[in-house]
This record gives structure tokens, C-alpha cells and sequence, in this order.
């Protein structure tokens, strides 16, 4: 059924049939302006805004006018279809009902949150979070990965007496990395296995380090740069946070209406056969 639909808003929008003009006062209108009829019964400027927001954003780049004729022009066609259907399959008539009812709960959820998430609960939330952070500090280093500490001497070795970080990195490390000259990019503390961190941390900028184990085999590190990362501000933050307290001020919107609700829930004989319900779809013919 779907298809069909999307097949009829399709075909009504890009043929775009002008439908006949009426005059309208422009200061007067309101979602109950009539827009045109069929067989009496009205398609109001409230169905055309309606039918407009269910549009994809490719619809935004069609001239206004072509745009404006197509919805006319599919509401007429759905409307002219729709009387022709004197009564709806059970099925049909509970799915227009599960539609609304998931309407209602969007928009209780909508009218909730209006009110449940405030300034001061985004600016609390983003004290607990941020408040009382320092800067935290990141590096970037390059190593050379080995399988043996005796391979690995003899990197450091080679190192020491000149030879080219990257280029010894690019020629031994077995490491993803080694191709690239060793770098790892930039990483702070809890990123890397805690002997390559503290080797890491020790190091002064330039420096390399002694042979390092880890499971991964040996390194030869070196600390490319330091520098600290800055604490977001209120506004780079905000986005998250607010998504966060929405998440959870609608899940106690839920919680509260359900629990405020006088609820019966049927029970069976045999409580197993009802988990095969659902599947009866011979009951909504």
C-alpha cells in the first residue's frame, strides 16, 4: 500500500496539473482556508502545509509555482480516490489508528520537553561536565615497531648515530604506521598500552626513547609534540548535552504517563499462546 502512495505523491507532484484559481485575501487566511473541493467536501491550506512538510528536501529546488499546483493536485486525486472507499479492512482501520495514537505520543513528548529541558539545565549539566576539567594534555609521537629487543637496540643505535627517524620507520617498523614514517598522530593519556604511554609521557619533545615492550613486540619511540586540548565551551557543547537531557527527560515523560495511567493488561490461560498473536494476521481480513 505504501508503494502506491508514494507512486500517486510522485506522479501528482511532477506532473503538477494546475488546478482552477480562486481569489484569496491574502490577511484573511488561516489552516482553514478552503483551497478547493471535491464533491463538496473541502482540502483546506492546513492539508497543503501538512502534505508539504512530509516532502524530502529535493522538493525544495522545484520553482514555488510547480510545487504549490502538485499538492493541490495530489490531495485532489486523494481526496477523489478516497470517497470511493466506503469502509476501511480492520486492519487498514487499526493501522489509522495506531498512527494517530503514535501522533499524540510524539507530540505529548514535544510539549513535555518544551518545558523540561531549561537554560539552567543545560548550563548545570555543562558545569558537572566540564567545570572543573583542566586542559588535558596530548601528544605526538612516531615509533618504530620491531619483533626483538635485539632488533630493537640496534634501532636505537642507529638512530643515535643520525640516521633519519622516519626514514628507519619506513625501512624496519613491522607497525601499520611504518609506511607513514612511523607517526601515530596525536593521543592522550588512556589511548595507548600503558608501557608505551609512560615511556611516551617521559619523553622530552625530540627525544627517543629506549627499547619498549609491549604485546604488540618492541618500540623505539619518539615525541614529535605536546600540546593541550582545549575544554569545549558552553556552545560547542551544546548540541550533545542538549540531545542528552532531551533523551532522558523524555524517557521520564514516558515513565510518568504510563505510571499515571490506569492500566489492565489481559490475561490468558495459557499465558505461551499469546506470543503467537501477533502473527494472526488472518484476524485483521
Amino acid at each position: 500500500m505504501q508503494k502506491h502512495l508514494r507512486i500517486l505523491a510522485f506522479s501528482a507532484l511532477t506532473a503538477a496539473i494546475a488546478a482552477p484559481v480562486v481569489a484569496q485575501d491574502d490577511t484573511a487566511l488561516t489552516a482553514d482556508t478552503v483551497i478547493a473541493t471535491v464533491n463538496g467536501e473541502d482540502i483546506k491550506l492546513g492539508h497543503m502545509i501538512a502534505a508539504r512538510a512530509t516532502l524530502g528536501e529535493r522538493y525544495n529546488q522545484m520553482p514555488a509555482e510547480q510545487l504549490w499546483n502538485g499538492i493541490v493536485e495530489q490531495l485532489i486525486q486523494q481526496t477523489a480516490l478516497a470517497q470511493g472507499i466506503e469502509s476501511l479492512s480492520a486492519g487498514e482501520a487499526m493501522a489509522l489508528e495506531n498512527q494517530e495514537r503514535s501522533l499524540k505520543a510524539a507530540k505529548a513528548i514535544e510539549i513535555g520537553l518544551e518545558q523540561a529541558v531549561t537554560e539552567e539545565d543545560i548550563q548545570a549539566a555543562y558545569d558537572a561536565e566540564f567545570g572543573n576539567l583542566d586542559p588535558e594534555e596530548e601528544f605526538n609521537a612516531s615509533h618504530i615497531l620491531v619483533a626483538t629487543e635485539e632488533e630493537a637496540i640496534a634501532v636505537k643505535e642507529a638512530i643515535d648515530g643520525g640516521a633519519n627517524f622516519a626514514a628507519t620507520a619506513r625501512e624496519k617498523s613491522t607497525g601499520p604506521s611504518g609506511p607513514n614514517g612511523g607517526e601515530l598522530g596525536w593521543f592522550s593519556t588512556g589511548m595507548m598500552v600503558p608501557s608505551f604511554e609512560a615511556a611516551t609521557i617521559a619523553l622530552e619533545v625530540g627525544e627517543v626513547s629506549d627499547p619498549v615492550e609491549t604485546q604488540f613486540g618492541w618500540h623505539v619511540i619518539t615525541l614529535n609534540d605536546t600540546r593541550q586540548k582545549n575544554i569545549p565551551t558552553l556552545e560547542e557543547a551544546r548540541e550533545g548535552i542538549e540531545a542528552r537531557l532531551a533523551q532522558d527527560a523524555a524517557l521520564g515523560i514516558i515513565q510518568n504517563a504510563a505510571a499515571g495511567a490506569a492500566i489492565e493488561v489481559t490475561p490468558f490461560e495459557n499465558a505461551d499462546e499469546r506470543f503467537d498473536l501477533i502473527n494472526r494476521f488472518d484476524l485483521l481480513e
